[in-house]
């Protein structure tokens, strides 16, 4: 798998953290969001979904509508900034500071013809979905799904309507390929919901 885009989802509250921006949170002397964004350098379009500020060069921002209204709603906000044709695309949280091209490459490389997406699996067989990749046509496809189902049915014409919607809800009917962390070092998954969290990630990239 070659070509890919990224999604890199950034409005989280963060309210373990007393509600500071997250993303922003460095680790190693990189903000996380920038770690997540190095590594998928090579993805065309990056695409960051969160508030404003400065990013990096080539990376796109845009908001979820409304913000704050959790990962379906930055994810359709994301996807909206693809280019046409776009067949593959990572949709990552951005509080996973020790992500690395290898582990997103691992993904890539197990996104066969007979799944939908691929996404890391922790030892208790929990799916990290939030670390994962995507085929686009599908994903588009669920995201219409869902939110007609959540405007009662009725052809939903706004993103809105996904606002508050848990990413099970999205994936429930897609056909998942799970893998295995088997590489050397901590789990790319690793994400940091609190100060402890991010103290451990610390720790791991010294």
């Amino acid at each position: 798998m070659d070509a890919y885009a990224a999604v890199v989802l950034a409005g989280g509250a963060a309210r373990r953290m007393g509600g500071v921006d997250k993303p922003a949170r460095t680790v190693g002397g990189l903000p996380m969001r920038e770690r997540v964004l190095a590594a998928v350098a090579d993805a065309a379009p990056r695409i960051l979904v969160g508030p404003p500020g400065p990013v990096p060069a080539g990376v796109r921002l845009t908001r979820e509508d409304p913000p704050g209204g959790g990962p379906v709603a930055a994810s359709a906000a994301g996807l909206a900034l693809l280019d046409p044709g776009t067949p593959v695309v990572a949709l990552l949280a951005a509080d996973l500071p020790l992500l690395t091209r290898a582990a997103v490459g691992e993904l890539l490389d197990h996104l066969d013809a007979g799944h939908d997406g691929a996404c890391y699996v922790d030892a208790d067989g929990r799916r990290q979905t939030l670390c994962g990749v995507w085929r686009v046509a599908p994903l588009r496809a669920a995201l219409d799904r869902l939110a007609t189902e959540r405007a009662g049915g009725r052809p939903a014409s706004s993103v809105a309507s996904l606002a508050g919607a848990p990413i099970r809800a999205l994936l429930a009917g897609l056909r998942v390929r799970e893998v295995p962390w088997a590489g050397g070092g901590p789990p790319p998954w690793f994400d940091c919901d609190t100060d402890e969290d991010v103290r451990r990630a610390e720790e791991w990239t010294r």
